[in-house]
């Protein structure tokens, strides 16, 4: 596995993930911080299962800065949450939330996660995408940490463990593990859950588009109230990376 940091013009991506076909999770995060260094970012919504990819990665550096996006709109619990793993773990924290305040968002545009679909995307634009990319801008991104899982939805199920989205490189080291992995993780490393979890928020977002689901369904069944499976963040922005995505299989 390469140990100096590439030009990203020059990363092969076939030859990246056929290095990283046998590489544990550690693994992959110790390649992403040996290749890109200081230009690596994580981003975590602090949801469920949030402690496994913050342990993770700050188990190799610890000061990797962390990107949380505020959409104004989280639980409580995620507030308490996010702030007893920053302490916890001591992380490099970088906290980002949208142009508009919530007040102002709703007189300009009114709750549009009950304006259908189209509506929704636009929410998720200038709540979640426009921050995340603001983050990355300024942090000088050159990579990004995320804790996908093929099993969460059919775009995830697409992906590799190190892809391209808007010009970043994105990399995902527990692409490959279940729900089950997750958990042993979390029980072996004594990490909590989100504290909503247990309620039956296994996926857990803004208040107004998360929903307590049962024991037996898909885990991001409660989320955008089954009109969607993304929000935006982890999609490819334009229509040329959506291209290049799929022409190399991520």
């Amino acid at each position: 596995m390469a140990q100096a940091t590439m030009d990203k013009q020059k990363l092969d991506l076939d030859a990246v993930n056929r290095d990283l076909t046998q590489a544990d999770a550690g693994q992959v995060v110790r390649w992403a911080i040996d290749t890109f260094r200081d230009r690596v970012v994580l981003s975590s919504s602090f949801g469920a299962q949030a402690a496994v990819m913050l342990h993770l990665v700050t188990k190799v550096v610890l000061d990797v800065p962390v990107i949380f996006i505020d959409t104004g709109y989280l639980f409580p619990e995620t507030y308490t949450f996010a702030e007893s793993l920053t302490k916890r773990l001591k992380l490099n924290l970088h906290v980002y939330q949208p142009l508009l305040s919530p007040a102002r968002h709703e007189a300009l545009y009114g709750r549009q996660w009950e304006q259908g679909p189209e509506q929704l995307d636009l929410y998720n634009q200038i709540r979640k995408v426009e921050p995340m990319r603001r983050a990355l801008r300024r942090l000088r991104a050159s990579a990004w940490l995320a804790g996908l899982r093929h099993e969460q939805t059919d775009h995830r199920a697409a992906l590799r463990t190190v892809g391209l989205q808007d010009g970043l490189y994105k990399v995902h080291p527990i692409l490959n593990w279940s729900a089950s992995d997750v958990h042993e993780y979390l029980t072996r490393h004594d990490l909590p859950y989100h504290p909503l979890h247990d309620q039956g928020y296994r996926s857990i977002g803004d208040t107004h588009t998360t929903t307590a689901v049962t024991d037996d369904a898909h885990e991001r069944a409660g989320r955008f109230h089954g009109l969607k499976q993304e929000c935006g963040l982890h999609l490819p922005e334009t229509a040329e990376e959506s291209e290049s995505r799929d022409a190399s299989g991520l």
